[in-house]
């Protein structure tokens, strides 16, 4: 095997992307003694101030990429706390009107543990199930409405198999009914057109890492007219409204701020170019015997390529291909040894999720790497093929 063969290629950009180098050198310029490394909540000298200024900046650059108003952004360290804090603070603060909340079976852990930890102090949870395509279908939720219903809650973009729902449908329903709608959106950001000025969704939740921005920074929209109104999940300061206590991590809001900036900034080419580079994987894949599209062929993004090699286990076709970074599913759920919940709920057996990769496309994908990557997939499907065979 040539020694090119084992050059590595990346394509699990749905579990985390590189920093954008000009993120990376925004950032640093908060971190040292020569830059705005200061408190920003020491009001009473420059270092402060800098860094004040800095955040607020920063505050009124992501809100500008996501169609707010800067005091509706609160920043969080990830999607994980800020949908903890949507889920949780509006299911507290609402309890006395009602204590019904409705969610799908295939959000991130990050949403389905949350909801599970509701329901043990009896809150009552009603699972929307999807199509077999992965799709949220909005009369479903619809019947799941009663009277107690305070909450909604759904992801953008499912971080498994792609598939987009029809947020604008769903975000007109609840705001019919009065009901809040939560959206986990840490998909979304560079792949579908985010613009919270034009659709009424009353919580959104963001991360950096999935846009080429830090790990460990993410932000909570919370609409301000009408008021989206949250019980915090811890208390130690008055940052961030109330609503997050601690002191602000100056250079990861900075660092957000940049991503998502050029993520809007840049949409179009970035999209074009992941088209691009779908157009010549996707058909590659179906073209080899026993493979099959998981989720949607339309209504999904087109970095995300969820497959089922039939007949063959994941896992083994993983360490098969070392050179190639690639999922059995979600990262968050890597460690567990159960199929894909996601999987399962679209009507996939064990072995049929047991059987499937995720590949995740992104901005320094190259054709070259896609056309190493399918050459080497042929290849060691077809040993597996033969070996299994025999």
């Amino acid at each position: 095997m040539a020694a090119n063969d084992f050059e590595p290629i990346y394509l699990d950009y749905m579990a985390t992307t590189p920093v954008d180098e000009s993120v990376a050198e925004e950032m640093m310029r908060c971190l040292t003694i020569q830059g705005k490394f200061g408190n920003p909540s020491s009001a009473t000298h420059l270092y402060g101030w800098r860094a004040q200024n800095t955040v607020k900046g920063a505050r009124e650059l992501f809100a500008a990429s996501i169609g707010a108003m800067p005091r509706e952004v609160i920043f969080t360290s990830g999607a994980t706390e800020a949908n903890n804090l949507a889920i949780q603070g509006a299911a507290r603060f609402y309890a006395k009107k009602g204590r019904h909340l409705i969610t799908t079976s295939i959000e991130h852990k990050a949403v389905l543990d949350v909801f599970h930890a509701l329901e043990k102090e009896g809150f009552a949870i009603t699972w929307v199930q999807p199509n077999s395509e992965g799709i949220i279908s909005v009369d479903a939720i619809a019947a799941a409405i009663t009277p107690q219903t305070t909450l909604v809650s759904t992801m953008w973009v499912n971080n498994e198999i792609g598939t987009i729902q029809p947020i604008a449908d769903i975000a007109a329903l609840t705001r019919q009914h009065g009901i809040l709608l939560h959206v986990d959106a840490a998909q979304a950001m560079g792949k579908v057109a985010v613009d919270l000025s034009q659709l009424p969704v009353d919580l959104m939740s963001f991360s950096a890492h999935k846009v080429y921005g830090p790990k460990g920074s993410g932000a909570l929209f919370v609409r301000d007219k009408p008021r989206a109104r949250l019980i915090p999940l811890f208390w130690g300061g008055e940052q961030e409204q109330g609503l997050r206590a601690g002191t602000l991590a100056t250079h990861q809001i900075v660092g957000i701020a940049a991503a998502f900036h050029r993520a809007k900034l840049h949409a179009e080419e970035n999209l074009n170019h992941i088209r691009r580079l779908n157009a010549i994987f996707l058909p590659g894949l179906l073209a080899l015997e026993g493979v099959t599209l998981n989720g949607s062929r339309e209504q999904r993004v087109p970095h995300n390529i969820n497959v089922c090699f039939q007949g063959l286990h994941a896992e083994a076709l993983l360490m098969s291909l070392p050179q190639i970074a690639v999922s059995a599913g979600s990262a968050c759920n890597s460690a567990q040894d159960e199929p894909s919940h996601v999987l399962k709920a679209i009507g996939l057996s064990d072995l049929q999720a047991r059987a499937s990769l995720r590949f995740s496309l992104g901005r320094y994908t190259t054709e070259a790497d896609i056309k190493r990557a399918l050459e080497a997939i042929q290849r060691e499907v077809q040993r597996e093929r033969d070996l299994a065979g025999k």
